[in-house]
């Protein structure tokens, strides 16, 4: 059946109208002592084995693929255990607006299989539904739960990560869920249709759990968010912004119980234990005073844990305390040719839950592996080297600006801080700038509600500059100074536009002009150049770059929906909401007919 993936957006809304955490254990970092590594059965060719096809071990493909530019050094493997190759989980929630797993795809449209070409293309094996069982990195064998096994010259473990769901009695129970793949999605939505679902609760108030929230809102549930901790998102804002935040989401219909002590979730039977299997029916805290909130779904996104347990069950792979693979600079293990990158890696004492962190990783990984394990002269001033990252971020969370860049929580007792706080509880407007105390320097930040100017922001504190003679004149909002956006996109073809993928202005002007007029849609700028194809936090520069590169051309940027519809998204609603017959469009079919022609998009 053909739909329009545009339309279904338009639909719905008209129906609407990677926390980091910290491990305990001391880091002994370790060096790899590596073999002679054997020949596979394609002569000279080393075969690496890429364990999991998420985003990250996806990026590690492509950039050794780059890097074996005669395409003789080594064959790919990669075991993916979903029912599809590798897509976006940091999109996960767009999901909804297409219902279209290609939406998400990390390299070209699905076919049937949840296969995309990219994989015949590049002679990569794409192991699909084949969970890898086990690791003998003696014999340097792995086996897949399908009991393929395959042998390898290196390893990179890329499983990321899975949800932690907290050891609350009737986390078993029917309509108890986690916030992870599209699977989860899938299974939410016919949760939610077969039971009438009306009220929901989202264990978790941190990036993951407010994710979680607007997925639940789109199904037209009520929505409650859970945090135990006394704020909303505590690693990235603080009690002003948090106050903020809740304001916005709660003034679209969402309530907010932060402090709260999930004690169980309660069965419609009454039952509170741990072995029992009827539906959820509430929530019960351990807070005085509170009662039972009654809810029929709960979404348990309160963190992730490493998926480790592969490599715990080798034995002979050095795990951190609380989980994760212990890796050095080189994202190596202490076992031989053995990597680990993402959400798996633990390096320095800590798990990075973010994916440009994993992204870099994976470009780390990519080089070490091209030249210590596949002989490729590499032409680098240093060893390339993992040493941390910047954990700033800028996100769109329920329809609310919030983002947090540099030192946006300083000890109490650093004696080098002062703030200026800008607080318009009417606008919704929270943002902290934090100086030193000479007011000479920009340490770090907190903006919620209006986040225009943090590219300005996020570059004073990172990589310095001067400030203004009175540092006050940062603090006020780009809307409060009466400026609609921040200063102009840069016109240096230097310019980084996307710094998930490292794409600059002159990457992404390349190739528009490489595909002409005709051939240069945002989609296909953004699969061609990957900017914007990671968090998403560069797509509104991509496209006011195309709209002024084909300018140039002598072309414009069409605001159509699609194809098969001369009108944009809200001409398109206008159309639709004042139609004197209603009854002429209430399904898909009709108003393609009376507004749009062709079919529709195949999805």
């Amino acid at each position: 059946m053909k739909r329009s993936a545009c339309l279904a957006l338009f639909l719905s809304s008209i129906s609407r109208d990677g926390d980091a955490f910290q491990a305990a254990s001391p880091f002994a970092r370790q060096s790899a002592v590596h073999k002679t590594s054997q020949l596979n059965a394609e002569g000279d060719k080393k075969r690496v084995v890429v364990i999991g096809n998420g985003m990250v071990g996806q990026r590690f493909m492509e950039n050794l693929i780059d890097l074996d530019v005669d395409k003789d050094k080594c064959t790919i493997s990669t075991f993916c255990e979903e029912p599809r190759a590798a897509y976006n989980r940091v999109k996960l929630t767009s999901y909804f607006e297409t219902r279209d797993p290609s939406a998400l795809t990390m390299t070209s449209e699905f076919d049937e299989e949840g296969r995309t070409p990219w994989y015949e293309e590049n002679n990569v094996e794409l192991l699909l539904n084949d969970k890898v069982v086990s690791i003998d990195t003696e014999e340097k064998v792995i086996t897949g739960a399908s009991g393929k096994k395959v042998d390898y010259d290196v390893a990179v473990f890329a499983t990321g990560s899975y949800p932690f769901v907290p050891p609350i009695p009737g986390k078993q129970r029917p309509g108890v869920f986690v916030y992870r793949t599209i699977e989860d999605l899938e299974a939410m939505l016919a949760y939610v249709k077969e039971n009438n679902v009306q009220s929901a609760a989202v264990i978790g108030g941190g990036l993951l759990g407010l994710e979680a929230a607007k997925a639940v809102a789109d199904m037209k549930v009520e929505s409650h968010i859970i945090e135990f901790a006394p704020i909303l998102m505590c690693r990235q804002i603080d009690q002003g912004g948090h106050d903020a935040l809740v304001g916005t989401i709660e003034e679209m219909g969402l309530e907010v119980h932060c402090g709260a002590r999930t004690e169980s979730f309660v069965g419609t039977d009454g039952s509170t234990d741990a072995d029992n299997m009827s539906p959820v029916a509430a929530l019960r805290f351990s807070n005085e005073g509170w009662d039972d909130l009654p809810v029929q779904m709960v979404v348990v996104s309160a963190g992730i844990k490493p998926r480790d347990e592969l490599a715990r069950d080798a034995g002979t792979i050095d795990l951190g305390e609380r989980g994760g693979i212990v890796v050095n600079e080189q994202m190596e293990t202490n076992a031989d040719g053995v990597y680990a990158i993402g959400e798996i890696a633990l390096y320095n004492n800590f798990i990075y839950g973010l994916i440009l962190p994993g992204y870099d990783m994976a470009g780390v990984c990519a080089k070490i592996v091209a030249e210590k394990e596949l002989g490729i002269e590499m032409d680098n001033d240093e060893v390339p080297a993992f040493t941390g990252a910047d954990l700033s971020t800028k996100l769109k969370l329920l329809g609310c600006d919030v983002a947090s860049f540099g030192e946006n929580q300083p000890p109490a007792d650093d004696p080098d801080v002062s703030d200026l706080v800008w607080n318009d509880a009417i606008g919704g407007i929270y943002r902290k700038l934090i100086f030193n105390k000479a007011g000479t320097k920009l340490r770090g930040g907190i903006l919620v509600g209006d986040a225009g100017d943090y590219s300005k922001l996020h570059k004073l504190a990172m990589q310095g500059g001067e400030l203004p003679e009175n540092p006050a004149m940062l603090l006020a909002p780009p809307s409060a100074r009466g400026e609609v956006e921040e200063e102009e996109l840069s016109t240096d073809p230097n310019t980084q536009v996307c710094s998930c993928n490292d794409v600059t202005r002159g990457d992404i002007s390349n190739v528009i002009h490489e595909l002409g007029v005709e051939g240069a849609t945002l989609k296909e700028v953004k699969a061609c150049s990957k900017a914007g194809t990671g968090c998403g936090g560069g797509e509104p520069d991509v496209k006011t770059i195309l709209s002024q590169e084909l300018e140039k051309m002598g072309g414009s940027l069409s605001n159509n929906l699609c194809e098969h519809f001369e009108y944009s998204r809200p001409e398109l609603m206008a159309l639709v909401r004042t139609a004197s017959d209603p009854s002429t469009v209430d399904s898909f079919e009709k108003i393609l007919a009376k507004h749009g022609s062709g079919e529709g998009c195949e999805i």
